[in-house]
């Protein structure tokens, strides 16, 4: 009986944080989705220009590394999605989640809606995974259905792309978008105020910090920071495989952020 209690705890609160946050979704998966499959039709009425963009980038060097033109051509239209397309989407997505995450548990002080929501037969740690799980369902929900935009811009082109490389990709930014949302997670347990400027900054931070360590050679070890480079969608249409080694890295610290957010949670004084 007290297992059901606590289940039904957990679904109630996991229910509420959903619908509380189903404008958020609702505005970035469209806006996002929306943008990247109007570049994906737009393609081949810009493909004229495309090609001497590429012909321009191509003489960039460590910049056009940076953008993955060095392993994808802007010439084809899976080239384009892996540098262009994936790019917005990663970088939209990253923004995402970073939103989310910094907000979840630092709302409910600056709303000052705690004080109802302590007096409530609920311990903490249902409230922080909960929160938590709002968090993970939402990233996934965005990933489906943008990638579902895209696939269908694919369709409707006429054009056909990798599903594994495809898949893999995904996979990476959704796993890459956690990991923001978890530190972003962090960050809202140990503050008072729903710091979302501060969100987003740290989603444009990795975001140029992935971008510089391609560039200059003498930083490129902050790729064990920033978790856009194991995302990268032109190294993974170009090699076929994840860099494990990164993943694992931005798992380790997707763990470490939601546990610390959860024992800091625990016991701070409202």
């Amino acid at each position: 009986m007290t297992n059901r209690k606590q289940i039904k705890k957990h679904i109630t609160l996991y229910r509420h944080e959903m619908k509380r946050n189903i404008k958020t979704i609702s505005v970035w998966t469209l806006s996002v989705g929306l943008l990247c499959l109007g570049c994906i039709l737009l393609y081949t009425s810009l493909e004229d220009s495309i090609q001497e963009m590429a012909a321009s980038f191509s003489d960039l060097g460590a910049v056009s590394a940076a953008l993955g033109m060095d392993k994808m051509s802007l010439t084809t239209l899976s080239g384009y999605y892996a540098t262009e397309i994936a790019m917005m989407h990663g970088l939209g997505g990253a923004m995402f989640a970073a939103i989310l995450g910094s907000g979840l548990l630092s709302k409910e002080e600056s709303g000052h809606t705690t004080d109802f929501l302590y007096v409530m037969p609920v311990g903490r740690r249902y409230i922080v995974w909960s929160k938590y799980l709002a968090l993970v369902s939402h990233i996934v929900i965005f990933n489906l259905v943008c990638t579902g935009f895209y696939l269908f811009g694919f369709a409707v082109m006429g054009e056909g792309i990798s599903g594994t490389e495809m898949l893999l990709f995904h996979f990476a930014s959704m796993l890459m978008q956690i990991e923001i949302g978890s530190v972003c997670f962090l960050l809202s347990a140990c503050v008072k105020k729903n710091l979302i400027g501060a969100g987003i900054g740290i989603a444009i931070l990795l975001f140029g910090m992935d971008m510089m360590c391609r560039i200059v050679p003498a930083i490129e070890n902050l790729k064990y920071i920033t978790p856009f480079y194991y995302a990268n969608a032109a190294d993974i249409f170009s090699n076929g495989t994840i860099d494990a080694v990164m993943a694992f890295t931005g798992a380790a610290l997707t763990l470490v952020s939601v546990l610390a957010a959860w024992g800091i949670y625990e016991r701070k004084d409202f």
